[in-house]
């Protein structure tokens, strides 16, 4: 069966840390300037934006422009330019999700001045850096990696359209794309290839979703042009591309390929994604963070033992991996991908964006006693970066929906977070609100007092209340995440105590459109070890990995198999909330673990080797899409 999800100003997030995340992530796009953000479209264009640029190069204090952009963003840069489209695909969501007035004209007055830069430029040119830059690429000595950078303004033009529908924001990015047509077309195949294989950022996805909203033929070229024979055709004939390859010059392509499926209905595009999810995921396992990468390319499939170190998980990777999943769950229904984006959610976006500040950490450090190295406000401005911002306004993913057949409406829940859903659907308004009845990865801020835990509960409890006014059969289809230690109940409803687990779903009918039920899901901590060092484990409270507090690597001793022969809860409640931290019980020394989504500055280690009877259990691994050798 197919899925949609709901558009994302149908679905709005409760308390909790991803609401939390997102409007410390509002407050910064808020606080940067239109003139900073444009600064590389002004310089580019010959627009005089900064009278007394040289003196804030020069670093005097009370120069005009002291403020500017600087990292990947400093005048100069071979990437410079490329954050803005970042900020616009950011700006558009959040207007669409609230209506956010400030925003609106902020982005507004942005792409008022993109139309007079390329007015500057003679009507096409639009981008923050020269046309020569094409030159030297389609020459075999790029300046950085053009067509990644034009990619990223034209996706902000494109989200501004599909989003919020402001007409400017497509005419430039067709005008634009009429230059670029004119350079690709100009190329023999053997050297378009080549071309090719320098990163193009998401491209592809750009021409499909630039043909579904003109209908204009010369996207349909583009998307032809840009299938990338290199990395496409080995995909389809089953090799295995990837391992170290650099991961995010190919993830943005596939996603590229899916949108191209979707606007053409071609399945040589859907046969490449799902040989892409198969070489990247299936065979290949991840960290038990659910990345899959150290140093930005793709680790051996199921070797990962010798890649822990200080840059491991890009948070590129796993934004667009994420959206990847996203992508072939509608298409399939299958509850792996809803698993895979869970787990990257709670152990990649929380964990790698700063609690305060919703600056990013390029990186996940995984070797032992690693330390997050947070981006600044106006002085880094990584591909990250950009990805973090993004990333903050679209928490409200991924949590619900819809399908089902005729006369039948089906909601899927597919996280367990605090989150309404209210749309309209057919002849009447669908409302679904979920609410915490317990401590989650994403929600730990509830009072649990009057439900009588004399301890930490070691269980997900939500309420779920369905309210629809239309004549369709409503059922609720509850995801059983494989992190449930084996009781997944239902309560209320028509719904008996017991459950089945139907290809990893519980169907629940809302009798009369209407109903509220109490889910309970138990949640206890599993050790998960490294597909190629079994003796080395992490341990996993649900769906948050679990990080210790010491400075290097630390050998426990107990049951590899068994997480609470060497841990037990710590500092478990304060006032009406119940904390999520854990120590070693019965070591040398004891360590402290968190969940690594709260590790701010502290060293930390996720991988335990351990020494005693026993070992880890190879289900729980595959629960985890990692498996042994001889699993495969």
């Amino acid at each position: 069966m197919r899925y949609e999800p709901f558009r994302p100003n149908e679905v709005s997030l409760g308390e909790g840390v991803y609401e939390q995340r997102h409007k410390h992530n509002v407050r910064y796009l808020l606080s940067l300037d239109n003139a900073n953000l444009l600064q590389n479209h002004y310089i580019e264009s010959g627009i005089p934006a900064y009278p007394n640029l040289f003196g804030a190069w020069e670093g005097k204090p009370n120069s005009q422009g002291a403020d500017l952009h600087w990292g990947w963003e400093t005048p100069g840069s071979a990437v410079r330019g490329q954050f803005l489209g970042h900020w616009m695909s950011a700006a558009a969501r959040e207007v669409s999700n609230t209506g956010d007035a400030i925003l609106r004209v902020k982005l507004t007055r942005i792409i008022d001045e993109l139309a007079r830069c390329q007015r500057e430029h003679g009507g096409e040119w639009v981008f923050s850096i020269p046309p020569l830059y094409m030159d030297h690429l389609a020459q075999g000595h790029p300046n950085g990696v053009p067509q990644y950078v034009l990619h990223k303004t034209l996706m902000g033009l494109v989200e501004s359209y599909r989003l919020l529908g402001i007409a400017q924001a497509v005419d430039i990015a067709v005008r634009a794309s009429a230059w670029i047509r004119r350079w690709a077309s100009s190329f023999p195949q053997e050297q378009w290839d080549a071309i090719l294989d320098v990163e193009t950022g998401g491209m592809l996805e750009i021409w499909a979703d630039l043909l579904e909203c003109t209908h204009d033929d010369m996207f349909d070229y583009l998307l032809d042009r840009y299938w990338h024979h290199h990395l496409f055709d080995a995909l389809l004939a089953g090799d295995d591309v990837l391992t170290n390859r650099h991961a995010n010059t190919t993830i943005p392509e596939v996603i590229g390929a899916a949108r191209a499926y979707e606007t053409t209905g071609e399945s040589r595009w859907r046969d490449v994604v799902l040989a892409y999810w198969d070489q990247a995921v299936t065979r290949r396992g991840t960290f038990v963070t659910g990345g899959c990468n150290s140093g930005e390319v793709w680790c051996p499939p199921f070797e990962y033992a010798a890649r822990r170190g200080d840059k491991n998980q890009e948070l590129c990777t796993v934004f667009n991996m994420m959206r990847l999943a996203d992508i072939l769950f509608q298409w399939t229904g299958e509850r792996s991908y809803l698993d895979y984006y869970e787990r990257n959610s709670v152990n990649g976006i929380l964990a790698q964006t700063h609690p305060e500040t919703a600056m990013p950490a390029y990186y996940l450090p995984l070797e032992g006693g690693g330390r997050k190295l947070w981006g600044s406000a106006t002085h880094d401005f990584w591909c990250c970066h950009g990805t973090a911002v993004q990333a903050g306004n679209m928490h409200n993913d991924g949590i619900f929906y819809r399908g089902g057949t005729q006369g039948q409406l089906i909601v899927v829940i597919a996280r367990y977070v605090d989150a309404c859903v209210e749309a309209p659907e057919g002849s009447g308004t669908l409302r679904v609100r979920m609410q915490s009845a317990g401590a989650t990865a994403g929600d730990a801020l509830h009072n649990e007092s009057e439900r009588g835990f004399t301890h930490r509960p070691q269980s997900v409890d939500m309420r779920i209340a369905a309210d629809f006014s239309g004549p369709e059969r409503v059922v609720l289809r509850l995801r059983i995440p494989p992190w449930c230690d084996g009781d997944f109940r239902v309560e209320g409803g028509s719904r008996p105590r017991g459950v089945k687990d139907v290809d990893g779903f519980v169907d629940v009918p809302m009798e009369g459109g209407h109903g509220e039920i109490d889910v309970h899901i138990r949640q206890v901590v599993h050790a998960v070890a490294i597909p190629d060092e079994p003796e080395t484990v992490a341990y996993v409270d649900g769906p948050a990995v679990l990080a210790g507090l010491c400075d290097g690597e630390r050998t426990l001793y107990g049951d590899a198999c068994d997480a609470y022969s060497v841990l037990a809860p710590c500092n478990e409640r304060q006032w009406g909330i119940w904390m999520k931290g854990y120590r070693t019980v019965h070591q040398h020394e004891s360590v402290r673990l968190l969940p690594l989504y709260d590790i701010v500055d502290q060293r930390y280690s996720v991988f335990f080797p351990v020494q005693g009877r026993g070992s880890t259990d190879g289900g729980e691994r595959r629960n985890h899409d990692v498996a042994t050798r001889e699993d495969r």
